[in-house]
């Protein structure tokens, strides 16, 4: 029988693995369709509440992050349920920075346990994103940070998620998305 330990530490070295570590913002459908064929259940898992065990752990709350919040964002490109659980990763983020767990991180795993806040259509949390990613020195973060912030500043969301959330484009945010400054996701 599997641990908890176990769980996690599959899905830490899976994603911190030198064969992931290209697909993190690049990726390509193949690598989707293999994280779906590999972790769907784990996510449904996670998303029904059924994973709150790992908020025990350092370990096991930075894997919940990253299933709750990066693995959708592949499973389900284009479609909703790409951003279906980003709360509960921000919830998580935020237990784990509250217990001081970030602190003890490598600069990677710091990187993405921060990165629901960027994810956020809150100017809250886009101002939190860009606070602990300037306060950690992660400048190539921040940089993505503030760009993020930027986009929720000037339209109050992400026009690029538009499309998949079945919400209608403003003449400005179709110029927008137009243009070479457009962000896709």
């Amino acid at each position: 029988m599997r641990t908890v330990q176990q769980d996690c530490r599959e899905i830490l070295e899976f994603w911190f693995s030198e064969d992931v570590r290209p697909f993190w913002f690049r990726s390509t459908p193949e690598f989707d369709q293999q994280l779906r064929g590999r972790f769907r259940g784990v996510w449904e898992t996670a998303a029904r509440g059924g994973l709150e065990a790992w908020l025990g752990s350092a370990d096991g709350t930075l894997a919940l992050v990253i299933v709750l919040d990066q693995f959708p964002l592949n499973m389900f490109r284009g479609h909703a349920k790409a951003f279906s659980t980003e709360a509960r990763a921000r919830d998580a983020a935020d237990h784990a920075i509250r217990q001081g767990w970030d602190r003890a991180m490598d600069d990677a795993r710091k990187g993405f346990l921060y990165l629901p806040f960027m994810h956020s259509e809150s100017l809250d949390d886009q101002d939190r994103s860009v606070r602990l990613y300037r306060e950690a020195g992660l400048t190539g973060s921040l940089r993505w940070a503030g760009h993020h912030r930027g986009i929720i500043r000037r339209f109050g969301r992400f026009p690029h998620r538009n499309t998949a959330l079945g919400r209608v484009n403003t003449p400005e945010e179709v110029a927008w998305l137009a243009s070479k400054e457009a962000f896709r996701g």
